[in-house]
C-alpha cells in the first residue's frame, strides 16, 4: 500500500505560531501578501529560474510566503526520502548524536524535516541530533534557528544542537564551510533544491555541481547517506541525471535510490525524457487554502532525487527481473502500460486486458516510483526488429516489491 505523507502536528503547530496564522481556515482569511509572495516564488522556481542567483529569501515577504507554502512541501519530500533509507543503515548507537548537514538550507527546511522524522521513527526517536545548516542568506538562517529552537523546546529535546553557517556554496567548498563551523563528518547530508540554483552563469555547471557533491562525499561517513533533491522540472531533473553520471563515472559513490543500476542514465538518451517522483500526500490546511486562492494544485509531492552512498548499499538487492516504474500506469483501450527502468534501459511494457491472470494481477497496482519484479517480458519480432512495447503474458509472475 502506498504511504500518504503528511506533516506532523508538531511542525504544523510551530509554523502556525511563527506565521501567526492559527485561525486560517478558508482562502478568504489568508493575507493577500502571502498569496502574492507564493505566486512570485512560483514564477521564480519555474519560468524565471535565472533569478535564483539572487538571495531571494532576504526579502521578508518572500520568506513568509516560503514558510507558508514551500517549507511544508519540502519538509514532506525530505521525510519521504528518509523513509526510503532502512533504519538499520543509520548508526543508531545512542552514545553519540546523529550528525547532519543541511546545505543551501534556506530556513532550515531539511534540518527541521529530519529532526521531526527522527522523533517520529521508533528506532530513532530517542536519538539526539547535531545539525549544521549552510546558506548564503543570514535572514533565512535566523528563521531556521527559530524553527529549530521552537521544535526542540516543544518536544523537550535538550541534547540537540544547531550550528548556523553563513556561506556561498559557489565560492567556498562545503567541507571548508563546515570545518570553519566546527563540523566533522556526517551521517546524513541533504541538499534540497540547491544544485540547480548554483553556477547558473558557469560554462560547465554540471561539472561544478558534481565537484561540489564530490566534496560533500569527502565529509560523509562511510555508512552515511547523501540526499539530493531537485524540482520535478525537465531541465533541473536532467541536470541531476548528468551529475549522477559524472559521479558514477568517477567511481566515487553508488546510487542507493532511485536507480537500480550504475549504468548511464537512460532518461538522457532522448532530449524530452526525465525521471521524477509523484508521491501522495495530505496537504495541510494552509497549503490547501493558498492553492484555492491562487489556483495552484499541490496535491502530490513532485521532485527528482538521488540518494548516494559510499558503502555500496542499495535500497534493494539488484536482480535482472527488478524494475523501477518511471511513469504513471496508463489505462488504454484493451490494455495497461507503464515505462520501466533497469540496467538495460527504459522500456514501455504493457499487459493486454484479455491476458490478465492471478499471476500478473499485481500490475494493476503499479505506480510511479514502485519497484516491481516481472518474470517475463515478451517482445515480438516484427520484420527482423523487436517491437517497441514489451508484453507481459498471462503466465508471467508480476510482483510489487516496494511501493512508495
Amino acid at each position: 500500500m502506498r504511504r500518504i505523507h503528511a506533516l506532523s502536528e508538531t511542525v504544523t503547530q510551530i509554523l502556525s505560531e511563527k506565521l501567526g496564522l492559527q485561525s486560517v481556515s478558508t482562502p478568504t482569511s489568508l493575507p493577500s501578501a502571502i498569496c502574492q509572495g507564493v505566486e512570485a516564488l512560483s514564477r521564480l522556481f519555474t519560468r524565471e529560474r535565472a533569478g535564483l542567483a539572487s538571495s531571494y529569501l532576504e526579502e521578508a515577504s518572500l520568506r513568509r510566503a516560503y514558510l507558508s507554502y514551500y517549507l511544508p512541501v519540502n519538509v514532506a519530500k525530505v521525510q519521504a526520502l528518509l523513509d526510503e533509507i532502512r533504519p538499520e543503515l543509520f548508526d543508531v548507537d545512542p552514545s553519540r548524536p546523529l550528525n547532519v548537514l543541511d546545505l543551501g538550507s534556506g530556513p532550515g527546511t531539511a534540518a527541521l524535516g529530519l529532526r521531526d522524522w527522527v522523533c517520529r521513527t521508533p528506532a530513532m526517536s530517542t536519538r539526539s541530533v547535531h545539525c549544521v545548516v549552510v546558506d548564503r542568506s543570514p535572514q533565512a538562517l535566523r528563521e531556521g534557528e527559530w524553527l529549530w529552537n521552537a521544535y526542540t523546546r516543544l518536544v523537550s529535546l535538550r541534547a540537540d544542537r544547531l550550528v548556523l553557517s553563513d556561506g556561498d556554496l559557489e565560492r567556498v567548498a562545503p567541507s571548508t564551510l563546515v570545518r570553519a563551523s566546527g563540523g566533522g563528518s556526517y551521517d546524513v547530508i541533504i541538499a534540497a533544491n540547491v544544485l540547480s540554483e548554483l553556477f547558473l552563469s558557469s560554462r560547465d555547471p554540471i561539472q561544478q555541481r558534481a565537484a561540489l557533491v564530490r566534496d560533500c562525499l569527502g565529509i560523509l561517513r562511510e555508512n552515511g547517506s547523501l540526499i539530493l533533491i531537485e524540482p520535478a522540472l525537465r531541465d533541473a531533473s536532467r541536470d541531476l541525471h548528468r551529475v549522477r553520471d559524472w559521479l558514477l563515472k568517477e567511481k566515487i559513490c553508488t546510487v542507493y535510490s532511485p536507480c537500480l543500476h550504475e549504468r548511464p542514465c537512460p532518461a538522457l538518451v532522448k532530449d524530452d525524457d526525465w525521471c521524477h517522483e509523484d508521491r501522495p500526500w495530505c496537504a495541510p490546511v494552509l497549503v490547501r487554502a493558498i492553492d484555492e486562492q491562487v489556483g495552484f494544485v499541490k496535491d502530490a509531492l513532485k521532485f527528482s532525487y538521488l540518494i548516494l552512498r559510499k558503502d555500496e548499499r542499495t535500497i534493494i538487492a539488484r536482480e535482472p527481473s527488478l524494475y523501477r516504474v518511471v511513469s504513471e500506469l496508463r489505462e488504454m483501450k484493451g490494455e495497461k502500460r507503464a515505462w520501466l527502468c533497469h540496467e538495460q534501459g527504459r522500456s514501455e511494457v504493457g499487459r493486454l486486458d484479455r491476458l490478465r491472470s492471478p499471476a500478473n494481477a499485481a500490475l494493476d497496482q503499479w505506480h510511479r516510483g514502485a519497484i516491481v519484479r516481472v518474470e517475463d517480458i515478451v517482445r515480438k519480432d516484427i520484420k527482423g526488429r523487436l517491437a517497441m512495447v514489451g508484453r507481459i503474458p498471462a503466465s508471467a509472475a508480476v510482483e510489487v516489491v516496494r511501493p512508495v
